[in-house]
């Protein structure tokens, strides 16, 4: 009974504090025109030199967050902080204030709904969130930051507690200057972007960003851990991310079959473009039609086309004409067919990079290392550590092929299977 009652007071308490604010402005308003202006205009109080100060957050945080989970910024990197001139929008980096301490504090997510930059110091405090009673304090860790030269950095932070008992089920983080730091000097605070912290765990069930080939399918946006998708795709032998792009890139619409009527097209395409953010190894797929292999198709780690060889000269897969992947598109479909030949192998085991002995020294070759590509499936691919050459005159192309001008040669080494 007793909590009931708290948490009824908990949540009448910003509806009854909005209530009188209105109020009160409703009374100040009937006193006139000036007194209105003197008592509710906000005090601004500008640095030396009439400076607008302000902090601002110049990282987005990783989301979404976990109790017991770090505070981090997008990708892991860490989250900085600056204290700008509004007036020129230069960082401050040569006053007292550059060097000055911020106190961390939680906001309710619904500060500020209004994009409005212009609060008050007494409205951003009337904001701040704290633990529930009887719990932990609600953020623990490195509560202050020290600025220097007017850019600080987040130190390890930690949330206790959800957010889902707050009225707007979500928290900001907030920064303003620590009590006793720059008397005289208003220094606007800073916020971040709303966010919903959630219980530890539904971290074992969270999304990756981006996934690993070798996570389990339901890490994808849209397929839900032992849902009726994932159960689909288990069936149909579609275990880890890399099996997914494999089929997106082989047979789509099978995929698309797997995954039944109650997959929508909106939803398949927010499942595909997550799957292919997945960062790729530098594993490359050779497969050869015969043995004389003077011709053979080259693939990335997902069976996606990287390029052609074709006597003892590589070709990437965007400069071949439309005909020319017409007859490669056959290839691959023959080399899906018969997996189990196709070579795997590294791009330095597959070319062997030397200078064309035809042209000798009026022909330049700049060298491309690609040793740390690729990054993502949405990048064009090649084969790592290539010369590009700069031909005086057309090379002499494969009669059956046709391959255009302009493009990487590369002198093939034989491999055999091992």
């Amino acid at each position: 009974m007793v909590d009931s009652l708290q948490k009824l007071c908990s949540s009448l308490e910003p509806i009854l504090r909005r209530v009188v604010s209105e109020e009160v402005e409703r009374a100040l308003a009937k006193l006139g025109p000036a007194k209105l202006t003197a008592k509710s205009s906000p005090k601004r109080i500008e640095g030396p030199d009439g400076r607008n100060l302000q902090l601002h957050f110049r990282s987005k945080l990783s989301l979404p967050l976990f109790t017991g989970g770090k505070v981090e910024g997008e990708q892991g990197a860490a989250v900085h902080i600056v204290l700008i001139d509004a007036n020129t929008g230069h960082i401050v980096t040569r006053s007292p204030e550059s060097s000055v301490q911020l106190d961390v504090v939680v906001l309710e997510g619904d500060f500020n709904n209004e994009n409005d930059d212009k609060w008050t110091q007494e409205e951003f405090d009337s904001q701040v969130v704290k633990e529930r009673e009887g719990k932990r304090p609600l953020l623990t860790g490195d509560l202050q930051v020290m600025l220097k030269e007017g850019v600080g950095t987040l130190g390890e932070l930690t949330f206790t507690d959800n957010s889902s008992w707050i009225r707007s089920r979500k928290f900001r983080l907030g920064l303003k200057v620590a009590s006793g730091s720059c008397e005289g000097i208003h220094i606007r605070e800073a916020r971040t972007e709303a966010f919903t912290v959630k219980d530890h765990r539904g971290e074992l069930y969270k999304k990756h960003y981006p996934p690993a080939l070798n996570d389990e399918v339901w890490r994808l946006e849209k397929i839900g851990k032992d849902g009726s998708f994932h159960k689909r795709l288990d069936k149909a032998r579609i275990f880890t991310v890399e099996d997914f792009l494999r089929l997106v890139v082989r047979d789509s619409q099978r995929l698309r079959n797997i995954l039944g009527s109650g997959m929508s097209d909106k939803m398949w395409d927010v499942l595909v473009e997550h799957a292919k953010t997945c960062v790729l190894s530098g594993k490359l797929y050779v497969y050869y039609p015969d043995d004389v292999r003077s011709v053979g198709i080259v693939f990335n780690k997902i069976s996606e086309l990287s390029g052609l060889i074709a006597n003892r000269q590589y070709y990437a897969a965007d400069s071949l004409s439309d005909n020319q992947k017409v007859y490669v598109d056959a290839l691959g479909k023959k080399a899906y067919e018969n997996w189990m030949h196709v070579i795997e192998c590294d791009g330095k085991s597959l070319i062997s990079c030397n200078e064309d002995d035809s042209g000798g020294a009026s022909q330049a070759n700049a060298p491309m290392d690609l040793q740390g590509y690729p990054s993502s499936i949405n990048q064009h691919q090649t084969l790592p550590s290539l010369f590009v050459q700069v031909p005086s005159e057309q090379p002499p192309m494969d009669s059956g092929l046709n391959v255009g001008v302009h493009h990487c040669r590369s002198i093939f080494q034989e491999m055999t299977i091992s």
